[in-house]
């Protein structure tokens, strides 16, 4: 009897619990109700019952935290398409902020990213017409900017640090919606490659990659994960797995009403084997923090770069009646040592949104030591016990300084009014049969190949030409490499494809410069991973 005694009272407790909580959500249920129904029969004015419904959708959501959205039914068909489709429009991500719409992201080899439109941009008007303060919506986004391959939108631009408004001529064009933009084998040892989304074919591009790797026995392999902001966490996993022994765990999800979950590599791994990089930024964020987070803490590979995103909330979507949906956070995730990968959001969204601007304002783009964690924040390795910290993002164990000095502001003109892409396209045209029969293959484009002095002359004469005014200061030699390399980078593309482009550009890259090297160095590759005393 005691036994009995002893289920029922907890039984009890059980029920009573659910009964105030139904209770409770009754009381909030009717009350929202209550006050709906006042306005719409006894407000002074006519009132769009919808709209109103929807715009308290979205105040309460924004209470909870900064991925927790609603999407309307018009929405909801086109919320997919970076991950699932393509579209032919001007190639960013962007947020609308204090009424502004600003870009949180340029697509890469996308439009805005040849033009050199950057992540924190505000974009002031489109074709003429002011966009700023008058009420933008997400849909009013996607209608101005979104249009016909090869028609011209006319923007204007604010810029943290310029003086006056940018003005930039974006060219539409399809928006390629693949995964992998880069594969391909560096000295016959070490295999590179560029993801910069987490969409549902991502296994199978990885897939046809990884496969030559393994044919021409690569067993050293940098990933490219940056500026990648996500996508499906499936396809992390499958990722992260291609590195992991059988059974270790990648990634775990947990929140109040969610249990813990728990997701573990298989045994179907690639390079379980193989001495890894990872590359990473903050622009790396979500699926790629899963990745870089599990590499690390199971001291896997050495990842290089700058600190991550902190995008660590779960969402799941839950359709509407009027075919509109929420996408609301259900759980967080956590890396394998169980850190979490969430940075903080306490401060409102707004500071969330600004948070990459207030590191930069802070040095953490420049600056190591401009980063400080708290002693509560560490955690350890998971085989050799090196620290690491949680608290938002990752954390990367070689720190690769922003290059600040790189693109002069003639260079950068050059990118924004299309010139430098126009011109090279101009220059292939002119001169295509030619390339053709003295570089017919790009392993000797790529050795033979210089951007000559003269070819800088002749670009510059189209710069004075279409308005450009030339600065008197000469620029550094680094920046005149700079611009040379970028220069035969677009004439790579536009001979080959962005595999080709990823090839010379990556040449100046100070990180996957840097990933060569600690894999050439196997004393150097080990000391990064040991095991701290």
């Amino acid at each position: 009897m005691k036994q009995i005694k002893y289920l029922v009272i907890p039984f009890i407790g059980v029920l009573l619990s659910l009964q105030v909580f139904a209770q409770s959500y009754s009381e909030q249920l009717h009350k929202f109700g209550r006050v709906l129904t006042l306005v719409n029969s006894l407000y002074v004015d006519t009132v769009n019952q919808e709209s109103l419904v929807e715009e308290a959708i979205v105040a309460m959501l924004q209470e909870l935290d900064p991925h927790s959205i609603y999407i309307s039914k018009d929405e909801v068909k086109r919320m997919n398409e970076p991950l699932d489709g393509a579209f032919e429009g001007i190639g960013i991500q962007f947020n609308i902020l204090e009424d502004t719409l600003m870009v949180v992201a340029t697509i890469p080899t996308g439009p805005s990213e040849k033009l050199g439109i950057m992540a924190g941009d505000r974009i002031i008007t489109v074709d003429g017409e002011n966009v700023a303060g008058v009420g933008l919506e997400n849909s009013d986004v996607l209608k101005l900017l979104r249009g016909e391959k090869g028609s011209i939108v006319e923007v204007e631009i604010v810029r943290r640090g310029e003086d006056e408004l940018l003005d930039f001529s974006i060219e539409r064009d399809k928006i390629p919606i693949f995964s992998v933009n880069a594969g391909y084998i560096i000295d016959d040892e070490i295999g590179y490659v560029k993801l910069n989304r987490f969409a549902k074919t991502t296994d199978e591009e990885l897939d046809e990659v990884f496969e030559e790797f393994e044919s021409k026995n690569i067993s050293k392999i940098i990933l490219d994960l940056s500026s990648n902001g996500g996508g499906y966490m499936d396809k992390a996993i499958w990722l992260a797995d291609q590195f992991l022994a059988e059974n270790e765990m990648v990634v775990y999800t947990e929140g109040v009403n969610n249990p813990k979950r728990e997701y573990r590599a298989s045994s179907n791994g690639h390079f379980e084997d193989a001495k890894v990089v990872v590359l990473v930024d903050e622009g790396s964020a979500s699926a790629s923090e899963i990745v870089s987070g599990a590499i690390q803490d199971w001291d896997r590979g050495v990842i290089v770069g700058r600190r991550t995103f902190g995008k660590g909330l779960v969402q799941r979507p839950f359709p509407l009646p009027d075919e509109s949906m929420i996408r609301l956070t259900v759980a967080r995730y956590y890396t394998p040592a169980g850190r979490c990968i969430q940075k903080s959001y306490e401060d409102g969204v707004e500071d969330y949104a600004t948070d990459l601007l207030t590191r930069y304002e802070h040095g953490e783009f420049t600056n190591r030591d401009s980063i400080q964690f708290a002693d509560s924040l560490m955690h350890t390795t998971l085989r050799n016990k090196r620290k690491v910290f949680g608290g938002g993002g990752i954390m990367p164990d070689v720190f690769i300084p922003l290059d600040t000095l790189a693109v002069s502001d003639y260079h950068s003109k050059l990118m924004r009014k299309r010139l430098i892409f126009n011109f090279a396209i101009k220059y292939i045209d002119e001169n295509r049969d030619e390339f053709a029969e003295k570089y017919p293959d790009f392993d000797r484009f790529n050795t033979q190949f210089e951007v000559t002095d003269d070819l800088l002359d002749a670009l510059e004469q189209s710069a004075i030409e279409e308005g450009i005014e030339i600065p008197e200061e000469a620029p550094t030699d680094y920046q005149v490499r700079r611009l040379k390399t970028h220069l035969k980078s677009l004439i790579a593309s536009d001979l080959w494809e962005t595999n080709e482009f990823y090839q010379v550009n990556n040449a100046m890259n100070e990180s996957v410069q840097k990933a060569i090297e600690i894999l050439k160095d196997d004393a150097e590759y080990q000391r990064l991973l040991k095991k701290i005393e």
